[in-house]
């Protein structure tokens, strides 16, 4: 087993401002693997620019722009996050949700 130590105490991560994390979960119990790599940018993207509750609020514009993809491309990766229940969206607000239980 590898031993593991801070290999620069001095930039420990810490939450501060800003609320995003990914649990662990998402990568040890394959979520990593079901989602394309426009899915995972937008899924990322929604957890950096979300609040404690999963909030966020930016517009289907500023999003494509700020990712570098197509409207097309976001819609397609949006509609699928919500499919797989790792997001929910009105049409204005987004919310990140908890991950759901494996079957």
């Amino acid at each position: 087993m590898v031993q593991k130590r801070i290999l620069r105490p001095e930039r420990v991560r810490r939450i501060s401002g800003g609320f995003s994390f990914i649990p662990h979960r998402f990568l040890n119990e394959g979520f990593i693997n079901l989602l394309s790599p426009a899915e995972l940018l937008l899924y990322f993207f929604l957890v950096l620019a979300s609040d404690r509750n999963g909030l966020s609020y930016y517009s289907d514009r500023t999003i494509c722009a700020l990712l570098n993809i197509r409207t097309d491309t976001y819609s397609q990766a949006r509609q699928s996050l919500i499919e797989k229940d790792l997001i929910a969206f009105d049409g204005t607000l987004f919310q990140v949700l908890e991950l759901p239980r494996k079957s």
